[in-house]
C-alpha cells in the first residue's frame, strides 16, 4: 500500500480510537453499572478479578494503545510518502500495527463490554504485532532513499 493509503487508514483508526474512547468514559460506565450484579462477577479464568472497575480500566487501555498506534500509522504514512519506494518494512509495520489494534485493543474492547476475563488471552498476540511494527518501521526508516 501506499504512503496515502497508510495515512488514510491511520486517520480512521485515530477516529475510531477516540470513539471508542469516548463511548468508553460515557457510555460504557452507564451500561456496567446498569447490569446485574451476577454478570460482574469475578471471572475463574482471569488472573485478576473483572470488575465493573476492572472492565473499565482494560477498555481504556484497548483505547490508548489504539490512538498511539493510529498515530503510528499516520507516521508511517507520512515515512513512506518521503521514501521513493515503501518497500516491504514499510507494509510489514502497516500490517503489524493494524493486526495489533484488531487483536491487542480489540480483545481488550470486547473484554470490556463482556467481562470475560478469558478475552485477555488473545492481548499478548497482539502487543507481540505491535513490537514487530515498531522494529519493522525502524527498519523502514533506516533505508531507502529520501525524494527531493
Amino acid at each position: 500500500m501506499s504512503g496515502s493509503t497508510w495515512l488514510q487508514i491511520g486517520a480512521v483508526m485515530g477516529f475510531l480510537s477516540v470513539a471508542l474512547g469516548a463511548f468508553g468514559a460515557h457510555g460504557l460506565d452507564a451500561r456496567i453499572k446498569a447490569e446485574p450484579a451476577a454478570a460482574t462477577a469475578a471471572d475463574p479464568g482471569a488472573r485478576r478479578p473483572v470488575t465493573p472497575e476492572r472492565r473499565l480500566e482494560v477498555f481504556e487501555t484497548g483505547a490508548r494503545y489504539h490512538a498511539i498506534h493510529a498515530l503510528a500509522l499516520v507516521a508511517l504514512g507520512l515515512l513512506a510518502l518521503v521514501h521513493a519506494a515503501p518497500g516491504l518494512a514499510v507494509q510489514v509495520a502497516g500490517w503489524s500495527f493494524l493486526v495489533g489494534i484488531l487483536l491487542f485493543s480489540g480483545s481488550l474492547y470486547a473484554l470490556g463490554f463482556s467481562g470475560i476475563g478469558l478475552l485477555g488471552a488473545i492481548t499478548p498476540f497482539g502487543g507481540v504485532a505491535f513490537l514487530i511494527g515498531w522494529i519493522a518501521m525502524a527498519v523502514a526508516a533506516g533505508g531507502g532513499r529520501s525524494v527531493g
